[in-house]
């Protein structure tokens, strides 16, 4: 009995005991996993980098943008990524001069040529899903970038900066577009997420160079704006020697050997395509031939353009922002002069800045007092109003009218003899990346000049010197006719009498732009030739 009394008090008292080192002991782990988080969203951040439903919210957020952006931008969004790609898997198609000449790389369409080769093993290649997914793709990508930047705007400032540098019309335009200058955006910012900033706690020297070599690889001018950071990192790296034997060199020469065997697989030569790219549009600047710009130009017109109703945000944060800022600042002003030294300008190649000036227009939303919810209220009105007309509205007629030729592939039981004729500036549309079909199609080409003739002119500038004159040389007698013609409304008055004489007849009309101009129209129209037989039974 006084044992077992015993023995159960001696098991009270351990009992006890055990509790309370229990106690002690999740006190211990407590403090360890107190500390432990800093290491474990490190982890977490080299994927994701925030709050898992953040990251749910804007991958839905870019994946709506791409679906409310329905309009073309630029000719390159498509010649240059999309037809590329569909002429690598599909091995029919067209590719521009850039790629006999060989100042493109292969690196960029692969990601979509691979994204065409699953799809065609799977047998799901429809036009369709090889229009939507490649930007689905590129929608996922500026998700991480959005990110990215909210993540390095929280470490360097707080949450309310942060919020307020993903809200630009000209990202939300561009973001989902398969342009190199998207792809070359997407990289800048997630490589600035690495690059060592005083206050930052995810900064890695290779990570960042290695990122930005991936965007010299795919887009040599993708350099510009890194040229400022890469000699500030340098001057205030101690080990000098050590960063660049060691890290930019290392780097360096494994992206350029993967870019050197890409384009050897493809082009059946080594090719160094970054040199050709820079030689023909820096050294020789012989991209002025698709349009040059007073060298103001950035600044008074493209820059502000970008910017938006950002633009007076961007001015005051300016003044507001810390020191340790003023390499951003000093990095977009480096780009414009850099830029403004070349004839030919264009808003996409400023593009890769708009994210260092959001960083400026969120520190000076973050300040404001009594003018906070006015302005924001002015900022998200006027940026959504130009986002959604630029997006579903402004030149959405070259992308509607692939639809009735898809529709032309498919359905005429014709299809055969089938052939269209696209009668508009060079390069207008989309092409068989849009069709997914060898249907015969022809559009007026512009190569430029480089043999240094001085009255050369392209075949688009010729039809348009005399575009009747043009109809009746080329087209001399009936079985050459194309079975369809797609012009812009401009352009119908004066060919009429061809229209005419040779039966044509307009059979679908898709608007296109608000602002036309000289040579593009208000609307897009589609001629079908008819047989006499057929109008004589209309």
């Amino acid at each position: 009995m006084e044992r077992d009394d015993s023995g159960g008090g001696g098991l009270f008292f351990r009992g006890l005991q055990n509790r309370s080192h229990e106690k002690t002991k999740l006190r211990t782990r407590k403090s360890t996993l107190y500390l432990s988080p800093q290491r474990s969203t490190g982890r977490c951040g080299d994927l994701l980098g925030e709050n898992i439903y953040l990251v749910l919210f804007i991958i839905a957020l870019r994946i709506f943008n791409c679906f409310l952006v329905q309009t073309s931008f630029v000719p390159d969004e498509y010649w240059q990524s999309l037809e590329v790609a569909h002429h690598m898997v599909f091995n029919y198609g067209y590719l521009t001069w850039e790629w006999t000449e060989r100042l493109r790389g292969y690196t960029y369409p692969l990601i979509f040529a691979s994204i065409y080769k699953i799809l065609h093993l799977l047998g799901k290649d429809s036009v369709h899903l090889l229009i939507w997914i490649p930007r689905l793709a590129q929608a996922l990508l500026s998700a991480i970038a959005d990110l990215r930047l909210y993540s390095l705007m929280k470490q360097l400032e707080n949450q309310q900066v942060a919020q307020w540098v993903l809200c630009s019309w000209f990202t939300w335009y561009c973001c989902t577009r398969t342009l190199t200058n998207t792809m070359e955006t997407v990289l800048t910012i997630i490589a600035l997420f690495y690059y060592p900033m005083e206050g930052s706690k995810s900064m890695n020297s290779v990570k960042y160079s290695s990122l930005v070599a991936l965007a010299f690889i795919i887009r040599p001018t993708a350099v510009i704006p890194w040229i400022p950071l890469l000699f500030r990192h340098f001057w205030q790296e101690q080990r000098k020697l050590d960063l660049i034997l060691h890290q930019f060199l290392p780097v360096g020469f494994v992206t350029l050997s993967l870019s050197l065997i890409i384009d050897r697989i493809f082009f059946g030569q080594w090719t160094l395509v970054q040199y050709n790219f820079l030689k023909f549009n820096v050294l020789q600047d012989l991209g002025s031939f698709y349009g040059s710009h007073p060298w103001h130009w950035y600044f008074s017109q493209g820059f502000p353009a970008v910017l938006g109703t950002h633009l007076p945000f961007f001015i005051h944060g300016c003044f507001l922002a810390p020191k340790r800022y003023r390499i951003f600042l000093v990095t977009v002003l480096w780009t414009l002069l850099v830029y403004s030294m070349l004839s030919h300008k264009e808003f996409r190649f400023i593009y890769p800045v708009l994210p260092f000036c959001m960083v400026f227009c969120g520190y000076s939303l973050n300040n404001l007092k009594t003018w906070k919810k006015p302005a924001l209220s002015f900022l998200f009105l006027s940026n959504t109003l130009l986002a959604l007309y630029t997006g579903l509205v402004h030149q959405r007629g070259t992308l509607d009218v692939m639809t009735n030729i898809q529709e032309l592939s498919y359905n005429n039981t014709s299809v055969s003899s089938a052939s269209v004729l696209m009668m508009m500036p060079c390069h207008s549309t989309p092409y068989y990346s849009h069709v997914h079909y060898p249907l015969p199609m022809r559009f007026l080409q512009c190569p430029p000049d480089l043999t240094g003739k001085t009255d050369y002119l392209v075949e688009a500038d010729m039809f348009y010197l005399n575009p009747l004159k043009w109809l009746y040389m080329e087209f001399q007698n009936d079985s050459s006719l194309p079975t369809h013609l797609i012009i812009f409304s401009v352009l119908e008055e004066e060919i009429s009498p061809f229209l005419i004489s040779n039966n044509y007849e307009r059979t679908a009309v898709f608007f296109h732009t608000h602002f036309p101009e000289s040579r593009t129209g208000s609307h897009i129209y589609v001629y079908e030739r008819k047989l006499k037989g057929k109008l004589n039974q209309r």
